[in-house]
């Protein structure tokens, strides 16, 4: 006998890239920063005050707010504070989706996306994109879908939409558009000027990846007055705690050290692709903190599965469309070394 409803037993849960306990292992699995948090990250946590912790937090993370307002240039009513980017995604569906109101992506794309639109029983609409090929804007628009996201710079692809033409897209939709961020930081330009001038744009953004956050799970979105006011209706009463709050507004404003940070992972990922083409991978532009490796032979699962058992991490996805490919994340000089030894081992 089953406690829960009948789609949620028929569904298949979404699956994280592996977290290794041995702090032997390389890992370029899941798209972590190489480079520690700002050092005034480590200053807050030291200078926490743990009376903090018997009260609850702000509802609205009130001080990151108003950091993320002004770094941003944009209104502190705007910014809406979530526990990981992930939660603000699974409010956008919640609020948009449902039996009769599809949620449309271009595909391949991040899978939470599948899970989520299940959980509300909608049905997913996927828009073939290939990463040399420019955004299909047309099909998207013709879906008519009650929520469309576009995730700039793509995972697992790493390409970036210009903002023109998720501008257009953004005329031509019927529904809400989420641009989602999440690795921005990597990338050469943003579409953040979107969710100021276009009432049915919301941009989500991490703390994770460009800012070294990921074990803080701390994420936000930028949206019209409209769209933060009716997200507000569903959001946790208290989702981000004061610790979390404190940490991700003194890396927030730290942009110095974030963006020398960037700025090391953008040259490596030109080194690494380089270095991977040379031994025999078909490697795409990314505009994220990854790269993704095709290879006709050996198959990409025995490669993964190999590096895995020399303490090497990478992702590896069974599905149609990239089961020749590994998506690996840019590591530190000294990890891509150690990885482009082993492959071409392998190779």
């Amino acid at each position: 006998m089953s406690y829960f409803r009948p789609h949620i037993d028929a569904m298949a849960a979404y699956v994280p890239g592996e977290q290794p306990t041995d702090p032997r292992v390389i890992k370029l699995n899941t798209n972590e920063n190489p480079y520690p948090p700002s050092p005034r990250v480590v200053e807050a946590l030291r200078g926490f005050d743990p009376e903090r912790l018997r009260r609850y937090p702000p509802p609205m993370a009130d001080a990151f707010r108003a950091a993320a307002a002004e770094v941003h240039g944009v209104r502190v009513e705007q910014v809406l504070c979530t526990n990981g980017a992930d939660e603000l995604l699974r409010m956008l569906v919640a609020a948009c989706c449902g039996p009769d109101r599809p949620l449309a992506v271009p595909w391949p794309t991040y899978t939470l996306y599948d899970v989520l639109a299940a959980v509300e029983r909608a049905p997913v609409r996927r828009i073939d994109w290939d990463p040399a090929e420019p955004l299909p804007v047309e099909k998207l628009a013709a879906e008519r879908a009650a929520l469309s996201v576009v995730v700039s710079p793509n995972a697992p692809t790493g390409a970036l939409a210009p903002t023109k033409t998720l501008a257009t897209l953004a005329e031509e939709l019927t529904g809400v558009l989420l641009i989602d961020e999440a690795y921005v930081d990597f990338a050469s330009a943003n579409a953040l000027e979107l969710a100021g001038r276009c009432d049915n744009v919301i941009v989500a953004r991490s703390m994770s990846k460009g800012y070294s956050l990921a074990g803080l799970r701390f994420g936000y979105g930028i949206a019209s007055d409209g769209l933060s006011a009716g997200l507000l209706k569903i959001k946790d009463s208290y989702n981000v705690d004061a610790v979390s709050i404190a940490l991700a507004t003194a890396a927030l404003r730290d942009q110095d050290y974030a963006q020398a940070c960037w700025e090391k992972v953008r040259v490596q990922r030109q080194r690494l692709r380089g270095k991977l083409e040379r031994i025999g991978f078909t490697v795409g532009a990314s505009e994220a903190n990854f790269l993704l490796a095709r290879l006709a032979e050996p198959p990409a699962q025995t490669i993964y599965e190999t590096l895995k058992a020399r303490g090497i991490l990478v992702r590896y996805f069974d599905q149609p469309g990239l089961r020749d490919a590994l998506r690996i994340t840019v590591g530190t000089p000294e990890q891509n070394d150690r990885l482009l030894d082993e492959l071409k081992r392998i190779v």
